[in-house]
């Protein structure tokens, strides 16, 4: 099994000067350290508006800094926000391609929809519509990533003209792809369009277990049609993270970052009423905390050996990956590098041991199955040259058509003006030059 980290970039208030900036700084010092010990994700979250619970708008600046100063962890959206209304597809194939290309090929590509209405109002998407701009959106920012050029595209959520979106990723046909799934539905999701199964719920592993199964079994079966020019079958899990000798001291440093984790997740998401630059979640949390469950045990929060059983479940259940929160609330920068490195220690070579040969029984057996699931799928067909379009340049475009001399256009557009237009390739045919 693998292991992944997940920034959210909590910031409980109050905030103190420069809080943002020592918050980003130690989350980069703690996937350098997951890095050097062998940790084999770093997923960074997109989200707008989410005060206290996530500081994380640009994740690729975030990954981007961490791409620069790490070797072989893998770098992932989780998610990217796909809906044209948080971002365009097209700016979405351009950076994950870019990222992809300064990491060395270690980026995987998260999707999602969002689900909160300081997120979907404040840029206009709708919650009926947002499951049908995702699968738009996803299928053509794979299929810009593949096609050269890109035919264009006239959609129900967005449309663009024929252009070769560049640069490409390092990876081919594009980097893995999964979506953020937090019910059963769409997990079931997941595996037909043949992605990984990002699941943000805090399930059991016996539950976890069932989510597996039925993924697996979807992905074998012809209902697999893959969205995009790959399939990436795989599932994880997220659940709390604090390790130390001491279980007593494990719950102490880690409970209340999980706990807060979850109510500041349920004040966006569920229950909250929340008033922009006013609202104080932290200040509410600390009210209700003495009416809030304990957490730690069926967690990632404890001794090694309470972690190495519970993890044990989720690598028996059939899970691919565990997904730890340890940046949650108030915990503390020392604290989350401390149970890093007792995990790296005393947990995780009992699952690496046997990774690399579980991984390729996976692989092998799945062969088949992925196979007839690309041969099911339609690609979009390409454009022929000869119908490429042209897109004459703003000054050509100007000269052309004649615009009247008291038309405002930018300094460019006017020294093309001031030009002879020049076409290099008809000078040299009307000179007989081959």
């Amino acid at each position: 099994m693998k292991f992944g980290l997940l920034y959210e970039h909590q910031l409980p208030r109050p905030w103190h000067d420069n809080a943002e900036h020592r918050l980003i700084r130690e989350a980069i010092e703690q996937v350098e350290l997951a890095d050097r010990l062998g940790i084999d994700y770093a997923w960074e979250v997109e989200h707008h508006f989410l005060e206290e619970y996530s500081h994380s708008s640009a994740p690729e600046v975030f990954l981007a800094a961490c791409a620069r100063s790490t070797k072989r962890i893998r770098l992932g959206h989780g998610v990217v926000l796909t809906p044209p209304g948080y971002n365009h597809p097209a700016r979405v194939a351009e950076r994950i391609a870019m990222l992809d290309l300064v990491c060395d090929g270690r980026v995987d590509w998260g999707t999602g929809e969002s689900a909160s209405r300081a997120e979907l109002e404040g840029f206009g998407v709708g919650v009926e519509d947002k499951r049908a701009m995702w699968s738009e959106a996803v299928e053509q920012t794979a299929n810009m990533m593949t096609m050269e050029p890109y035919p264009g595209f006239q959609g129900r959520y967005f449309s663009m003209p024929c252009r070769n979106v560049v640069p490409k990723p390092l990876q081919k046909p594009h980097p893995p792809l999964w979506v953020a799934c937090s019910k059963r539905e769409t997990i079931h999701l997941a595996a037909r369009c043949g992605i990984g199964a990002l699941t943000l719920a805090f399930v059991d592993p016996a539950e976890a277990g069932k989510w597996a199964k039925e993924y697996y079994e979807i992905i074998k079966s012809d209902a697999c049609m893959p969205i995009g020019h790959a399939v990436n079958a795989n599932i994880a899990m997220v659940t709390g993270f604090s390790c130390h000798g001491d279980g007593a001291e494990a719950r102490r440093r880690g409970m209340d970052g999980f706990r807060f984790f979850g109510y500041s997740l349920g004040h966006y998401y569920v229950y909250g009423t929340h008033y922009p630059g006013v609202t104080d979640i932290w200040q509410r949390f600390e009210q209700a905390r003495p009416s809030l469950p304990e957490v730690g045990s069926g967690s990632g929060i404890g001794t090694p050996a309470e972690l190495r059983e519970h993890l044990g479940r989720f690598a028996e259940a059939g899970v691919d990956q565990v997904i730890f929160i340890q940046q949650g609330g108030c915990n503390l920068h020392a604290h989350i590098c401390d149970s890093l490195e007792l995990f790296a220690a005393e947990v995780m070579p009992v699952f690496k041991a046997g990774e690399a040969a579980r991984e390729a029984r996976k692989q092998a057996e799945l062969a088949p199955f992925i196979a007839r699931a690309l041969e099911r799928k339609r690609p979009m067909a390409p454009i022929a040259a000869g119908d490429v379009p042209a897109v004459p340049a703003l000054g050509r475009l100007i000269v052309e058509t004649n615009v009247p001399a008291d038309v405002q256009v930018s300094h460019h557009a006017a020294a093309a003006i001031t030009v002879p237009i020049r076409d290099p390739l008809q000078e040299r045919a009307a000179a007989g030059d081959d």
